[in-house]
Order: C-alpha cells, then structure tokens, then sequence
C-alpha cells in the first residue's frame, strides 16, 4: 500500500512575509518533511522563516529568533559569502541551559537567498557508539578468561605428562574451558545478529506448543544432569508470527537458566497463554531468586547477579540480552517476577497471530505536517 505524505504547506505566498524576505520553495518544504534531522530556514538577517517541529523541540528558536549565538553567528558567516559551512558544537540547551548539547550544524544558502539550517543531535549517536567500545571492552575481557585458563591447563598438562591422572583431570577441565568460550563466542554472535535482523523477512506461524516441546527436548539432558524435574501445562492452542528459530533460542534461554539456577530435586514449569490478544510463555522455577535491585539489569549484557556462581555454571552474562532483543523483534517484552530463595517466573509477551486479520497488518497512512512559524513571532 502507497504511503500518502500530507505536507502542511499553505499557498505559495504564505512562503514569502509580508516585508518582502525570501520564499522558501515548495520543493525544499517537501524535501525537510523527510529528513531526520531537524531543520530552520531563516532569512539572511538570521529571522526564522520556518521551523521543524525537532528545531522547536531543542530549543533552538524562540519566536522568530534562533537561540543559539554560534548558530546565528555560522548563518552570518553563510549570508556574507554564501559558502556552505558546517561546524560541530557544544550548547546548553535553553531556556535554562542546565543540559548541554552536542550539535552538528550545516548551513547553506537557498536560491532564493533563505538559509538552510540543518542540526543533528550527536548525543545519541555518541551514546551508540560508547555502547558498542563498551560491549568490545567486556568481550575482550570475557575472552580472556577462558583463553588464559587454557593456556595455563595446556602448560600443566604437559608439565605432567607422566601423570596419566593429572593429565585426565586437567583434560576435563580444558574441555570445560573450551566449551564456555565456544558458548561466548556463539552467544555473541546471536546478540549480534538480533540487533541487526529484522525476523519479519522470514516469518512464519509458529505453533507455541511446538515451540515448547522442541525446548524442552534441547534442555532435557542438562536438566536430567542436575536433576531437575521439567513440567508443563496443557497446551493453549496459541499461534505467533515470527521467526522461528529467535523464538525457540529465547524460550531455550529461559529454561536453561531456570534449569541451573535451581537445587536439584526442584522443578521447572512452563505454561503458556493468550490474555487479550497477546501470548504469554511462562517459564517458573524454585531457584535461588533474584535481589530486587538487580532485576533492572538483569537484562544487560555481560551483568551478572553473582559472577562467582555464573562462572561455575558456565554463564556468559548474554542470554537474557539476547532474550530481550529477540522480544522486541517480534513487537513484544519480557517480564520477570523473583524473590530471593523463593524462585523466579519470567515470562514471554508476545502479539497473538489472527488468522481473521492475516499475519501482517497494513501500514497506516504516513501524515507529516511542517511547522511554520507566524510571521508576527508567535508559536503556531
């Protein structure tokens, strides 16, 4: 379905005042409806002539006038010589300048002698990209646990090459070592993948009672290992859209953390749902629980509720994130319930296919309106 733009432009004289400054043309006004970023024209004596609805938002006009000196004094600069520039700067953010703001402005002049003002925000962009050195910096200390251990097993066992049961037992340990940081590195790979996929290229219905009979037959083994009993509720009938193998790694997270954050001899549910229109998947142990002032985090990547305990059970501190990113792929979340000593129910919320309505919906009609300012130096 076409996607219908409705661009709030009055007649073309409202593009020009009544003093005779310049018009902005009806080209450029559709073109700044787009854009991300936001946007002024102004005059060459720096009034504004019109403003996006970001501008406004950032502070950057008030009334007819731009708030920002280093602003006003690049559009002089532009008005002079008509050259187009750029510059990055840090504000405070008005009225009250308590907050500041990294900018990045670029300015050019129109043809009709209007100035084109273009601001991003580079504060979220900052904000990625410290995540990103962020989640480098922990998976290089991640990977170094692992391959330091090994390094010093492999001295050690031949060290004690004489000693068949040294060499079993320090062999055992290399296995242990090498199987976590396979699981890091695949972990990482998943995370990596879900925050640059998008599941719906490939959806499909997926029945969620297969889903869970196919994770409990992937964690069977662990849970028989550790002794925990696995149950399950009669099945709902209930139906997602999506992908299936994200939904079926989120769900498997679920269980295997359930499975060996519990004492033996405990069990671990699973029921599953539809409550007005969304799927819950309910995963429910009698584990050792969760503090409440971790449960905000415990969806970070690499944050652990007890490092000492999640090196033991071999965690990498990643499959929560993934449990998260894959949630929010399908148009869903995941909610947890823990009390220390008592256990924990995590749950899986998710929109219910409907056959009656078809797996996709159709895209609304797309309105953007520009804001224009008053030439009396109102706000609309």
């Amino acid at each position: 379905m076409a996607l219908r733009r409705r661009v709030g432009i009055n007649t073309p004289g409202a593009n020009r005042s009544s003093d005779g400054r310049p018009a902005v043309p009806d080209e450029v006004i559709r073109v700044l409806s787009v854009l991300p970023s936001a946007s002024i024209v102004t005059a060459p004596d720096g009034a504004v002539l019109r403003a996006s609805s970001r501008a406004l938002a950032l502070g950057l006009v008030n009334r007819s006038s731009l708030t920002i000196s280093d602003i006003v004094r690049l559009v002089e600069r532009v008005s002079e010589d008509g050259n187009a520039r750029e510059q990055e700067m840090r504000v405070r953010r008005p009225p009250l300048g308590r907050e500041l703001l990294e900018l990045r402005v670029r300015a050019a002049a129109l043809g009709t002698g209007a100035i084109l003002i273009l601001i991003d925000d580079l504060a979220e962009e900052r904000r990625v990209d410290a995540v990103r050195r962020d989640f480098v910096a922990n998976v290089s200390h991640e990977l170094k646990t692992p391959v330091g251990a090994l390094s010093l097993l492999a001295e050690t066992v031949q060290a004690a090459a004489d000693d068949p049961e040294q060499v079993r037992h320090f062999a055992e340990r290399m296995q242990m070592e090498s199987n976590r940081l396979s699981s890091l590195i695949q972990d990482v790979i998943d995370l990596s993948r879900l925050q640059s996929d998008d599941p719906m290229t490939r959806a499909e219905v997926v029945s969620v009672d297969e889903l869970v009979s196919r994770a409990f037959e992937e964690v069977r083994t662990l849970g028989t290992s550790r002794e925990i009993e696995l149950i399950r509720s009669e099945e709902s009938g209930a139906e997602a859209y999506g992908d299936r193998g994200q939904l079926l790694t989120a769900l498997r997270n679920l269980l295997t953390n359930a499975i060996v954050y519990s004492p033996q001899h405990t069990r671990v549910a699973v029921s599953s749902r539809i409550k007005d229109g969304i799927i819950e998947i309910s995963v429910k142990d009698q584990g050792i629980g969760i503090p409440g002032h971790d449960l905000d985090r415990i969806f970070e990547r690499f944050y652990r509720v007890d490092p000492a305990r999640s090196r033991g059970t071999g965690g990498t501190g990643l499959g929560l994130a993934i449990v998260k990113h894959v949630c929010q792929n399908h148009g869903g979340e995941c909610t947890v319930w823990s009390e220390v000593n008592t256990g924990s129910t995590f749950t899986l919320r998710l929109p219910a296919y409907d056959p009656q309505i078809g797996s996709v919906r159709e895209p609304q009609e797309l309105e953007i309106d520009i804001v224009t300012m008053p030439e009396e130096g109102g706000r609309p």
